[in-house]
């Protein structure tokens, strides 16, 4: 079932989080501006049924389907859920040619997306994959597989590992401590400060040059 969370102050949105999309516990996310009940779909994994449901009990009128980067699990329900909920679908550049049929806008560092009375900003975080783009709006943000409680994605070089770590470290180790983070995978979410205070531990340690894949902040 859906978790639903609600933020209350300036700025506020309603966070729909659908777990449990497809057979790598995939998240998927509505966010909504609570005075004209718009919004916007982030990432669009298996069972899109779950999505598009969502959508239609809630009457949301979906102004986008943001992707928060390219890799298959992410995708798989984007033709469904694309043509069922009929919004443009947008990516970060370098994966624009990663989705089954184009999106309609590539995203660049600084964009903003606008959903109501609610504006989201693109956040550019290379690492994971070239396009990995995480999405800032109040005080949440939608980090894709760039940042999970643990850990960051996993990287497939050494090289990606320190391109990631880049943009955890310049572009969202830089917000707000209380910043809650809602990640690509799985029913855990965490904030800036928990995950700043768990890159210290990381950072401190000396580690091999050829370090990537999977990494734990506090046990790598």
């Amino acid at each position: 079932m859906p978790v639903h969370h609600e933020a209350q102050g300036a700025g506020d949105v309603t966070v729909h989080k659908i777990e449990n999309m497809g057979t790598l516990g995939n998240n998927g996310y509505i966010v909504v501006c609570p005075e004209t009940n718009s919004g916007v779909c982030i990432d669009t994994p298996a069972e899109p049924e779950k999505m598009i449901n969502e959508v239609q009990a809630h009457g949301i009128d979906v102004q986008a389907i943001l992707i928060t980067h390219g890799h298959q699990d992410h995708l798989a329900g984007y033709t469904e859920i694309t043509g069922e909920i009929g919004a443009p679908a947008a990516i970060g550049g370098p994966d624009a040619g990663l989705p089954p049929s184009p999106p309609q806008r590539n995203l660049s560092d600084g964009d903003t997306v606008t959903f109501g009375n609610r504006s989201i900003q693109c956040l550019s975080t290379p690492g994971h994959t070239e396009g990995s783009t995480c999405f800032l709006v109040g005080g949440f943000v939608f980090s894709g597989d760039t940042l999970f409680p643990g850990g960051p994605g996993r990287s497939r070089s050494p090289q990606a590992l320190q391109q990631e770590l880049n943009s955890i470290s310049g572009k969202l180790l830089t917000l707000p401590d209380d910043t809650y983070v809602y990640p690509g995978h799985g029913p855990e979410n965490t904030t800036i400060g928990e995950a700043r205070r768990r890159y210290t531990v990381f950072m401190s340690k000396s580690h091999s040059a050829d370090l990537q894949g999977d990494v734990d902040w506090l046990n790598t």
